[in-house]
């Protein structure tokens, strides 16, 4: 990977036990809709917006990940990617949640970096330089996509303020999309005291260092309300990939 490229990493290592008997063979972020995996989705609109260096963190059957897109994958014909993997399973045996993996994968994505998730499906989210530049000049520790609550959601997560913070309490509180910009300083002291790189492979989650930092208005936070679906369940992946009339 070259050293100045804004760099993304999609979250591929949960078990996807909701997904199950579905995921019992296949990973969840392989699962497929519209014909292409979840995970190639936002894999795709990386590249579109020039972000082609990747993580992807694996663990359950992630040898199927790897070997699907390997290191430097061509997608749709064009986009051509530069991939390396984080494989929490074979060095840990089990997958580090959200904030262990990213400290884990840390060293292989530089001081501000995109995060999604593989198993959501946004087909119309862009990923922009634009938002990369007034994150980045925003000097902030994160900046998260919220979205509209879906009816298994319906308390959402996070508020967003006037101003464009991610708060913690809020009369009215979004879902967070998982879609989100991150600098690495965020999984560091006083936020985070997994030493760098996780090599000792600690579990975490991430919402809990979001939400000290949304504690000192370090977190900022906009709406999209394109389509989204958390593909929790077989019944919407199903639902996603019935044909619309």
């Amino acid at each position: 990977m070259s050293g100045n490229a804004v760099r993304a990493m999609i979250l591929a290592a949960g078990r996807g036990e909701r997904m199950r008997p579905l995921t019992d063979s296949t990973p969840k972020p392989l699962l497929e809709v519209h014909g292409k995996p979840l995970m190639q989705w936002p894999m795709e609109a990386l590249a579109a917006g020039g972000f082609t260096e990747l993580v992807v963190n694996t663990d359950w059957l992630g040898k199927q990940i790897s070997d699907r897109f390997g290191a430097k994958p061509l997608l749709d014909g064009r986009s051509a990617l530069s991939i390396s993997y984080s494989d929490e399973g074979r060095d840990f045996g089990g997958a580090l949640e959200t904030a262990g993996g990213i400290v884990r994968a840390l060293p292989l994505l530089g001081d501000v970096f995109w995060v999604a998730a593989g198993d959501v499906f946004a087909p119309g989210f862009a990923f922009t330089q634009a938002s990369v530049e007034r994150f980045t000049a925003s000097g902030r520790l994160a900046h998260l996509w919220l979205v509209p609550n879906p009816a298994h959601n319906p308390k959402g997560d996070f508020g967003l303020s006037p101003e464009g913070l991610a708060l913690n309490t809020a009369d009215q509180k979004y879902t967070f999309s998982t879609i989100g910009l991150y600098r690495a300083a965020l999984f560091a002291p006083p936020y985070c005291d997994i030493p760098g790189g996780n090599p000792a492979g600690r579990k975490a989650p991430l919402a809990p260092i979001l939400r000290a930092a949304m504690d000192n208005e370090l977190v900022s936070a906009e709406l999209y309300t394109g389509p989204w679906t958390d593909v929790g369940t077989p019944e919407r992946l199903a639902q996603l990939n019935t044909p619309t009339r």
